[in-house]
């Protein structure tokens, strides 16, 4: 991806020289449960022990300087988000005949709060909705090589295109409709609704990524090998086998790999947002 020596964005909210601190896992509730979930989910370990009211803190956060590696993560991050928002203010215009206001992107190491909750790094990347920020440690670009086979810099920028796309739907008003039925439902229904809203980000990203192409010419030799095998890695059904689980589809939150390559695929073919309607679809 070519990327070095462009426009940065500037709204980036850079919180790793805290060091992380402060986040409280016993009964923090919301995301903060989620989190503690998800990381055994990832790592394929039962950790709902730790969700009692016991509780378990971080050390306090301490100032630290930023190695050469997360500097460098952080000036790539901030070009791709900078990319995003002039992608999607010229799509909402010619698209939507409607304006763009960005969202920020706040990157964090080990832990964070938000309004959504707290957060561990091992959750992977997020957005919440409560103020429009999405929540990002780098580290997580790492993880995603080493642990999941989904290396690469562009399958980093999917990464984050994927989560400012939740932003576009938050923009779009899409992900405040969807998220109010998914409190009024059953646990699998919800969990149905969540696919197609992820599946309908994992498209938005395929829109960014073609847009962003024609117009910043960024894309090299396997970028597009690289996104698409990361939105596989990254399926349902494939974390699942990797934690040494029957896929269980009813569980699924995200899509299946096949269903996440084929719908980041949808939108790259298209650049356009109506074909990414996930909700209208008969069949994901």
């Amino acid at each position: 991806m070519r990327w070095k020596g462009r426009r940065g964005s500037a709204n980036i909210e850079d919180r790793r020289r805290r060091g992380g601190g402060g986040l409280r896992v016993g009964g923090a509730g919301g995301l903060g449960v989620l989190a503690i979930v998800a990381i055994g989910y990832f790592l394929g370990v039962d950790l709902t022990p730790l969700l009692d009211d016991t509780g378990l803190s971080s050390p306090p956060s301490q100032t630290r300087e930023l190695s050469a590696a997360e500097q460098e993560a952080g000036q790539f991050v901030s070009v791709v988000l900078a990319d995003t928002e002039e992608v999607w203010t010229e799509v909402f215009r010619e698209q939507l005949g409607a304006e763009y206001d960005p969202a920020t992107l706040v990157l964090f190491s080990g832990v964070t709060q938000s309004p959504c909750g707290g957060a561990s790094g091992a959750t992977g990347p997020f957005y919440c909705p409560a103020d429009e920020k999405a929540y990002l440690d780098t580290a997580f670009f790492a993880t995603m090589e080493q642990r999941l086979g989904a290396g690469g810099d562009f399958a980093a920028a999917y990464v984050v295109a994927h989560e400012i796309a939740h932003h576009v739907q938050d923009e779009l008003g899409i992900l405040s409709q969807a998220n109010e039925i998914r409190q009024q439902v059953s646990e699998a229904e919800s969990n149905a609704i969540s696919v197609r809203i992820e599946l309908m980000a994992d498209c938005l990203a395929g829109v960014w990524a073609v847009r962003a192409d024609e117009r910043f010419d960024v894309l090299q030799g396997g970028d597009l090998d690289e996104a698409l095998n990361a939105a596989r890695q990254i399926g349902d059904d494939t974390l699942q086998r990797n934690a040494g689980r029957v896929p269980q589809p009813h569980t699924f939150t995200h899509g299946t790999s096949e269903q996440r390559r084929r719908w980041f695929q949808t939108g790259f073919d298209s650049g356009r947002i109506d074909t990414c309607d996930t909700f209208a679809a008969d069949t994901l």
